[in-house]
């Protein structure tokens, strides 16, 4: 059957399909409705082949194993081959001339230039009306859906359904590798990397690897930006994230915001709390040093505990070739030879690179001024 001249057309985007059955499956794209429930985890899908494949997430089976590789997925290998080892495009856009590694990747590319569902506030593109209402609601900020526990809201009942299993507890996505479960089927994704050792992310500029793109763009704010526009307004000290003067404030504030389940202490930081566990409930499970015995509640506090008894100090200044047991000493070091100036006085533009520094100058900045020329901080 020629699928240009088919009698079965879409009504709502003018596609042909080849059968009545092929033209079914096609509006549940419009209509939103997903008859295929995963056992699992409830998630629903519109065809029961797209079920099958996401019932693998589950079970950790991969039948379609890379013969030049050996990596194995549980679909979409064709798309893995050309994108990792040949570099094939064999599928290209008839608007723009872009060229695409499956078909799958032109067709959603193609409602950029096709769908008649585009948001007017950005531009984008999407697939139904269903879709364009929901992602007006990222302009609107409009959020009907209310968690009944701790009541946030999103633009989404998916993201509801996903957040509802912070409460429940709930994790049906297992890793078929280790005890590891999770409560996403992304966060899945990306810990099976761990096993596989695979880290798609490459940093432009100094060519490391990360698993998730996240941990780049991390990477990329700290280590190759001097950038800190972020002020402490308490002690002026710079940050390069709002997170961390968030985090930072705890210390002038003195917010504790982990508190234990089993007794009234409260801790300023998770780790204080993980540690607490351990020590007064019993509920954890110490790390410990086979050299001096010392114990830690953190694998990765363990992990830099140990070079300290081989002397081993991976750590090296590209400047004087000084070498340090940790990136956090090593980075605190490199001010010594960079300009960069972490501290800054909140009442007027000076910036410091040492906190004594600013301590020093605030005292007299603020001796200089009126107390109508302070201005609250809050």
């Amino acid at each position: 059957m020629n699928i240009h001249t088919s009698k079965y057309k879409c009504a709502e985007c003018g596609k042909r399909c080849q059968s009545s059955s092929a033209l079914a499956v096609h509006r549940r794209s419009h209509s939103g409705e997903k008859p295929f429930e995963c056992a699992v985890c409830s998630k629903r899908f519109t065809t029961t082949g797209s079920l099958v494949m996401h019932s693998r997430i589950h079970s950790g089976d991969k039948p379609h194993k890379c013969h030049m590789c050996d990596k194995a997925f549980n679909s979409h290998m064709r798309v893995h081959t050309r994108e990792r080892h040949t570099g094939e495009r064999l599928y290209s856009c008839s608007h723009c001339g872009k060229r695409c590694s499956s078909k799958i990747v032109l067709c959603t590319h193609m409602y950029i230039h096709t769908s008649k569902y585009k948001c007017t506030e950005c531009g984008k593109c999407c697939h139904s009306s269903r879709e364009l209402a929901e992602h007006s609601r990222s302009h609107s900020g409009e959020k009907p859906f209310e968690c009944t526990v701790c009541s946030k809201r999103f633009t989404q009942l998916g993201s509801l359904i996903t957040h509802n299993r912070i409460h429940s507890l709930d994790k049906p996505y297992k890793c078929h590798m280790c005890d590891k479960s999770f409560s996403q089927s992304g966060n899945l994704n990306s810990h099976m990397r761990v096993h596989t050792g695979d880290k798609p992310y490459k940093c432009s500029l100094c060519n490391k690897h990360f698993r998730r793109s996240t941990h780049l763009q991390a990477h990329k704010r700290h280590v190759h930006s001097n950038r800190r526009p972020y002020q402490c307004p308490f002690c002026g000290k710079m940050f390069k994230t709002n997170i961390e003067v968030k985090l930072h404030v705890r210390i002038h504030t003195d917010t504790k915001p982990h508190s234990c389940r089993h007794c009234s202490e409260r801790f300023m930081w998770s780790h204080q709390l993980k540690r607490h566990l351990v020590e007064s409930h019993n509920e954890g499970t110490w790390l410990v040093c086979n050299i001096c015995q010392k114990k830690f509640t953190s694998r990765g506090d363990l992990k830099k505990h140990v070079p300290r008894h081989e002397d081993v100090k991976p750590y090296v200044c590209s400047e004087c070739l000084k070498r340090f047991f940790t990136a956090g000493d090593l980075k605190t070091h490199q001010l010594v030879h960079s300009d960069v100036k972490r501290f800054g006085c909140i009442l007027c533009d000076k910036s410091f690179k040492y906190k004594r520094n600013v301590v020093q100058h605030f005292k007299r900045c603020a001796s200089k001024l009126s107390d109508s020329d302070i201005l609250p901080i809050f």
